[in-house]
């Protein structure tokens, strides 16, 4: 042994691990300098086979996960207003040997050789992009490499702004979202207010839409460097020309989030923040209804003519490119840049556009329905793909409406309103129109709902007289479970959502694969 190390050493020959047996034992290479033996490769079929056996084989547990998952989203009714089905397509591709490729750098600057093919589908995402929002490359770059929509305005704020620079956003008991800073009296909720210095601005509580003059007022005072146009929970249009105004008056820079309009915007059925903002920033899986993923819109060529008679260019690309790699991610995710690509494309068909405007017919007729049924909407109303409910005159709170919905398989999320002080226990409910949409629901099928949900929050009112006063949310779910009524009343309602939600289309699979169908 010691020999043949020392003939290593000094390269007469090379060392190799091969399988005999079950054993790894090493061998010299220049015995098989034809290739390997019929031996050798049946060895090493020992290692090669489970790679392509299916998922069932390998992970049966993962395979029943996702058959049960399967049946959950075929047998329920999605009303999380972030939350989408994306097309067979897209989910082909991201499951795809595309997820193979480790590709740091940017399409031509790689740090990593084999790259030619994530090369050619970053770049057709980076058209298809500007394609589905309809920029003018020579105005407009963009980056698809960033993973989330958090990351991506955490990278935005790190590329534009030094440490401790000021923010302002919309508040988030208000509709504001944790990547957009947050903050309480004792503690730094969002790490955005930890690397930066934030500041939110308003809802008018009479109204419940954005209160601009006092965003202008409270800009006047704060001075920031950035202002957020955005929200995970505001049910109205943005002022983008408002805001475009105060950012100009205190020379800050207008970042525009429509992670949750962004379908509606793609499809010309919500105003355009384009025309006003500086940078624009989006999830890929909401309304867009691509996979998770996130992109970062920018301006480039001219910004202005100064006194000079100079033209003064946009300097983001450098700095957001800059900013995602090598600042702060590795390799993108190839796969999910190659989904990617076929949402934007689905986003410019005439279909997607008929899509997203029944979308908004169906949230206007859901908010309809629910006032009509005496419940307090936030801004008395909607203009885009969600509603949030005030329940406080219901004298009940959003978690445990939102448990017992979950009980009848109803997916929606409780989430602040103006007022609230605690974000585990709000005072609301949110719930969204465009995964059902996608199913094909319609007005009238939106009717239903709302009398599913009212079912609902009639049935956690009468729990709630049950429990003890003065109790927690796990009192609230022990009622239930001594209570023999409740559970068959949950049992009775969760029966009837089911049977409705049935009858409509699965997507990305077909109801006759499912394990689990009845």
């Amino acid at each position: 042994m010691a020999m043949l190390l020392r003939r290593v050493a000094v390269g007469i020959t090379k060392p190799n691990v091969s399988p005999v047996n079950g054993r790894f034992l090493l061998r010299n290479t220049a015995s098989s300098a034809g290739g390997s033996t019929a031996e050798e490769r049946e060895a090493r079929a020992t290692w090669i086979k489970p790679l392509n056996l299916p998922i069932e084989v390998v992970a049966p547990e993962v395979a029943e996960i996702i058959e049960l998952e399967k049946a959950r989203q075929f047998q329920g009714l999605e009303l999380i207003p972030s939350e989408n089905f994306c097309a067979r397509a897209v989910m082909e591709a991201v499951g795809s040997i595309m997820t193979n490729s480790y590709s740091e750098g940017y399409p031509g600057a790689r740090y990593y050789g084999g790259i030619e093919y994530a090369d050619i589908i970053e770049n057709l995402c980076k058209e298809r992009a500007l394609e589905a929002f309809r920029l003018d490359p020579a105005k407009w770059g963009v980056n698809v490499q960033t993973f989330t929509g958090s990351i991506a305005n955490f990278l935005t704020y790190t590329a534009l702004l030094k440490p401790h620079e000021r923010i302002m956003s919309l508040d988030l008991p208000h509709g504001g979202h944790l990547s957009h800073g947050y903050q309480t009296a004792t503690k730094k909720i969002s790490l955005v207010s930890v690397f930066f210095e934030t500041m939110p601005y308003r809802l008018d509580e009479s109204t419940g839409y954005i209160d601009y003059d006092g965003m202008d007022r409270s800009a006047s005072l704060f001075r920031p460097k950035l202002i957020v146009a955005g929200a995970t929970a505001y049910s109205r249009l943005y002022d983008y020309a408002r805001i475009r105004k105060i950012c100009d008056k205190h020379k800050a820079i207008m970042l525009a989030d429509m992670a949750h309009l962004a379908g509606l915007v793609a499809a010309d059925v919500n105003p355009s923040p384009f025309e006003y903002a500086d940078i624009v920033t989006t999830t890929t899986n909401k309304s867009l209804r691509g996979p998770r993923g996130a992109l970062i819109f920018y301006r480039k060529g001219v910004k202005e003519i100064n006194k000079k008679g100079e033209e003064v260019v946009y300097d983001y690309e450098d700095k957001i490119n800059s900013a995602v790699f090598p600042g702060f991610q590795g390799s993108p995710h190839n796969h999910k840049i190659a989904g990617l690509v076929i949402a934007l494309k689905q986003a410019t068909t005439p279909e997607y556009k008929a899509y997203q405007q029944q979308v908004l017919n169906n949230s206007s007729k859901f908010a309809q329905c629910l006032i009509e049924k005496g419940y307090e909407l936030v801004s008395g109303g909607t203009d885009n793909h969600l509603v949030l409910i005030n329940l406080k005159n219901k004298g009940i709170d959003g978690s445990r409406v939102e448990k017992v919905l979950d009980w009848v398989h109803i997916a929606a999320n409780k989430n602040t309103v103006p007022g609230d002080v605690s974000a585990m226990v709000p005072g609301g409910i949110r719930m969204g129109t465009p995964a059902l949409t996608s199913r094909g629901f319609l007005e009238a099928d939106f009717v239903k709902v709302a009398e599913f949900f009212d079912e609902a929050l009639k049935l956690a009112l009468k729990i709630k007289a049950a429990e003890p006063k003065g109790t927690k949310l796990k009192d609230f779910e022990a009622t239930v479970q001594s209570n023999k009524e409740f559970q068959y009343e949950i049992s009775k309602l969760r029966h009837e959502v089911e049977k409705f939600s049935k009858q409509f289309a699965t997507v990305g699979f077909e109801k006759e694969t499912m394990k689990y169908r009845d």
